[in-house]
């Protein structure tokens, strides 16, 4: 294929595949879709290592990288300077509200909290260097989530020919990003995993693609929420995106992170199972539902932290959750939770990823033939 899109990024096919597994990045960018490598859950000196593996095993093929530099920070924890600051910060009923729920399904838990390693979470200055890290690589895009994205990186960008990419999940967001510069915009609907706005893709494709126009800008824009299957992103490209950004069903490949409760609980789910949630870090984010986020979401809970320190308890968690679920524990199993979209419903097996960049491309043609011929 061969739009914008393609020759900013040199995407062969304009599937580009956010993981945060370095395997699934190798595999979808040698299948000729993009993968882009998710950032925030490494240090510096992690994701030094793990794009420096990419580099020996994407055989050339283009790929990027997504950071998080947050445009805004929670005044209850701006001042704080380190992890250990925020960690001392927290009210102690926070670890042990999290521990007598993890208790009910006979996982042991920390009734401290714990700091989380130097240089590790979603703060402004972690997001600033994992980026640095990230342009001493060959990458062909850098992307911004949670904000307008910082003129550093759009600066540098241009000076390395690297596309900016900014995620947005309303029209006047990407009339922001657009007017600070950034090469590509992702719109991203409410139906995505992770953080997400509330508007839904089908509605939010098109608005941003004709707000964009009636502004004067040309930036192109990819479609993002639900996107599971060719013939979506067929659809959303007929309705004025340049491609499509999708993460979930990246989830569903053993390539990926994620753990073998999960994909067995992402064939079984249904797009109803998921729920747009404060309760993993501090900021709506959407995810498998299950009892943790009844409990943190509902009348009795304690109410919910500020990003980074919802992190701080979360986190250590669901890491404990997924070791009790591995070592037998059936109960455990019933907490396994990640960020995962709507478009679960969709999932229907595990399939390697080089097999689902095939079955998107196959998808697309056939949907594009359907829609030709509708025409006559």
């Amino acid at each position: 294929m061969d739009n914008p899109v393609c020759r900013l990024t040199g995407a062969e096919f304009p599937l580009f595949a956010f993981s945060h597994c370095r395997d699934v990045v190798a595999a979808v960018s040698k299948a000729g879709g993009f993968g882009v490598l998710g950032a925030t859950r490494f240090s510096p000196d992690q994701l030094e290592e793990e794009l420096a593996w990419i580099d020996a095993h994407v055989e050339g093929a283009p790929y990027g990288v997504d950071v998080i530099v947050p445009e805004t920070i929670d005044p209850r924890v701006a001042a704080m300077a380190d992890n250990a600051a925020r960690a001392a910060a927290i009210d102690p009923r926070y670890a042990e509200f999290a521990a007598d729920l993890l208790a009910q399904y006979g996982i042991d838990a920390n009734r401290t909290v714990a700091p989380l390693r130097e240089r590790m979470g979603i703060t402004p200055e972690n997001g600033m260097a994992l980026m640095e890290v990230a342009f001493r690589h060959p990458i062909r895009l850098i992307a911004n989530a949670l904000g307008i994205a910082p003129p550093e990186m759009i600066a540098e960008g241009k000076r390395r020919g690297v596309a900016v990419a900014a995620l947005v999940g309303a029209k006047e967001h990407a009339l922001r990003q657009a007017e600070a510069g950034v090469d590509i915009i992702v719109a991203q609907g409410g139906e995505a995993g992770g953080h997400c706005g509330e508007v839904s893709t089908l509605v939010l494709i098109p608005e941003v693609v004709r707000a964009l126009g009636k502004a004067g800008y040309d930036t192109p824009v990819l479609a993002a929420g639900g996107i599971m299957t060719g013939g979506q992103m067929a659809a959303m490209m007929a309705a004025g995106a340049q491609g499509a950004w999708t993460g979930s069903v990246w989830l569903a490949t053993p390539e990926s992170e994620a753990s073998e409760a999960f994909r067995q609980k992402m064939v079984a789910a249904r797009s109803r199972d998921t729920v747009r949630s404060r309760s993993r870090t501090g900021k709506p984010a959407r995810q498998l539902r299950t009892a943790w986020h009844e409990a943190w979401d509902g009348e009795t809970g304690p109410g919910t932290l500020p990003m980074p320190l919802m992190g701080m308890i979360s986190e250590p968690a669901f890491a404990r959750i997924e070791r009790a679920a591995e070592a037998g524990n059936a109960q455990a199993r019933d907490l396994v939770s990640y960020f995962v979209g709507q478009g679960v419903g969709l999932v229907e097996d595990v399939r390697p990823a080089r097999a689902v960049v095939q079955a998107f491309r196959e998808e697309f043609v056939e949907a594009a033939m359907r829609l030709a011929g509708s025409l006559g």
